[in-house]
């Protein structure tokens, strides 16, 4: 997200695949090639984010960027050509995990890439919005910075999971998910049935996913349909990403589903990739698989 509607987070997951490592496949809008993975994106990867015009890939410890430069968003710093365990793409900045300390370039309109001192150290998680990040620490603090600082008390220790979105933010605690900042659609208002057992978040522009014992649920503006989750991801989903205004799930068997918007066929059915698929990504307008081999036939 990631310039984009929404920081779209990445979140890759296991179960759905044997794989752990494989290659990007992208679909969606073709502006800045965001699209084309560049070669080196083809193979070894093992996780992968969209921003909101640049996209981010992880291997072998060195990150990948492509798509536009704006704000130097493309330009890799040489600390983050190894040793990386984690990345999110955002609004023309982006961040690394290096050593459980935070890694930061690109856009500064807002102090995304200004670090506190608190994440130079001690950081386990990272994710990235469009215009503000936040950290998880290894005591389950979250600590936020850029254009959105505030941490609620509850948030401020036993935290397992983050999600950046536009202007709102989700984590996960005692297996209930806890939200704050812009509700303007509901986003930050969390349904009942979601205090416990869940398993992972993720934040869109103005809309919120969890899951849940399998199954996929969404709240927050549904102006594109992002907030009504299909009957294909009420069981056996093992991974969520929400972009913008749309989402991708993976299913136990590696099948993806997209849904919500499709301006540019983020969501076309026809362009989704077979599984099994291990990793996905979410962006703007565009969408982020990881597959063992992307040329392999269905």
């Amino acid at each position: 997200m990631t310039v984009s509607a929404a920081m779209a987070l990445s979140l890759c997951a296991s179960p759905a695949s044997a794989a752990t490592a494989g290659g990007v496949i992208g679909w969606g809008k073709q502006d800045f090639g965001v699209v084309v993975p560049p070669t080196a994106a083809l193979s070894g990867v093992t996780a992968v984010s969209a921003g909101s015009t640049t996209v981010l890939a992880l291997k072998g410890g060195a990150v990948l960027a492509w798509g536009a430069n704006n704000w130097g968003a493309n330009q890799v710093p040489a600390a983050a050509l190894s040793g990386v365990s984690r990345i999110a793409s955002g609004w023309g900045h982006e961040l690394a995990l290096k050593n459980g300390a935070v890694l930061a370039w690109g856009n500064d309109w807002y102090g995304q890439t200004d670090l506190p001192a608190s994440v130079t150290s001690g950081v386990t998680e990272i994710a990235t919005s469009y215009m503000h990040s936040l950290a998880l620490k290894q005591n389950g603090q979250v600590v936020s910075w850029g254009s959105r600082t505030d941490v609620p008390a509850a948030a401020q220790s036993g935290v397992t999971a983050i999600a950046a979105g536009s202007d709102h933010n989700l984590v996960i605690k005692n297996g209930g998910v806890l939200a704050w900042g812009n509700s303007a659609y509901g986003q930050a208002t969390v349904p009942a049935g979601l205090s416990s057992g869940v398993t992972a978040v993720s934040a869109g522009a103005q809309h919120s996913l969890a899951l849940k014992d399998g199954r996929v649920y969404a709240w927050g503006r549904n102006n594109y349909g992002q907030a009504t989750v299909p009957p294909e991801a009420l069981s056996d989903v093992v991974a969520i990403d929400a972009g913008a205004n749309h989402n991708l799930a993976v299913k136990a068997n590696g099948d993806i589903i997209a849904w919500g918007s499709n301006l540019v066929e983020e969501t076309a059915s026809y362009l989704l990739p077979c599984g099994p698929i291990f990793g996905i990504s979410a962006g703007e307008n565009d969408s982020f698989a990881l597959k063992e081999n992307p040329s392999a036939p269905c």
